[in-house]
């Protein structure tokens, strides 16, 4: 995808699992990609990516500190040479618990990285976009963000609230050029299923829902990466795509 190379792109939560597919597939293309992420593995991965020849940097950040949001879209900003073309947002928490064990503050928590860091970024990523009357914010939601999935209140609801929000952003932005879309991973071998991976009661019962008859990698989810962030989904807006071996269609 030629209109790719040379974008300049945030990816955040991807030193592991789908973020790092993400970023990683951008790589392919010839963007230059800057990762948020608290994971002190950081500094590794990006020398990983560095070591294939990729254009990679990365900004230590917690995402639950919502107050500092803008401090880390600025140092991520500054890599990337004052521009960006593309927004991810990847990072999110999961605390698989029963409703009555889930704490109000882990409940809270999950919101603040899963919903208000994703609207915090999506607005200033926007304001720079404006600029060039084009961009493209690409929302990770969830099949959870239709089903309601289980011992995931607090995922679930915050993955409902992304699929909104995605929505509502288009309404106000798709007439300055900047496509807001969302994906919805179904179920992949990541450490985040890691609570499933190792249920086999669960992952058999969730398998049998799944028509494609496994879980995904999380490779397979780069082809959608790169359709919603190259000029081929230019009149893609407010969707919620979901890459899930077809199980939202069971």
């Amino acid at each position: 995808m030629n209109d790719l190379r040379s974008k300049k792109a945030i990816v955040t939560g991807a030193t592991q699992g789908l973020g790092f597919a993400m970023a990683e597939a951008l790589c392919e293309e010839g963007v230059t990609v800057c990762i948020l992420d608290i994971s002190p593995k950081l500094p590794e991965v990006i020398e990983s990516f560095k070591e294939k020849g990729y254009d990679v940097h990365g900004v230590q950040a917690d995402l639950s500190q919502v107050e500092k949001i803008t401090n880390y879209f600025g140092a991520a900003l500054e890599k990337l040479d004052g521009d960006i073309d593309i927004l991810v947002n990847n990072a999110g928490i999961h605390k698989p618990l029963p409703a009555e064990e889930l704490s109000l503050s882990d409940f809270k928590r999950v919101l603040d990285v899963n919903v208000v860091a994703v609207f915090e970024l999506a607005r200033l990523a926007a304001a720079k976009m404006k600029q060039n009357q084009k961009g493209k914010i690409i929302n990770i939601a969830s099949v959870l963000a239709v089903q309601g999935g289980f011992n995931a209140t607090a995922y679930s609801a915050s993955k409902g609230a992304v699929a909104q929000l995605t929505k509502s952003l288009s309404n106000e932005w798709a007439k300055d050029g900047i496509n807001v879309n969302a994906i919805a991973p179904g179920y992949y071998n990541t450490e985040l299923n890691t609570h499933i991976l190792t249920d086999e009661a669960r992952y058999q019962d969730l398998i049998s829902r799944v028509p494609a008859g496994r879980f995904g990698e999380p490779k397979e989810i780069g082809g959608m990466i790169k359709f919603l962030a190259s000029d081929l989904s230019d009149f893609v807006s407010g969707a919620l795509l979901p890459v899930d071996g077809g199980f939202l269609g069971r």
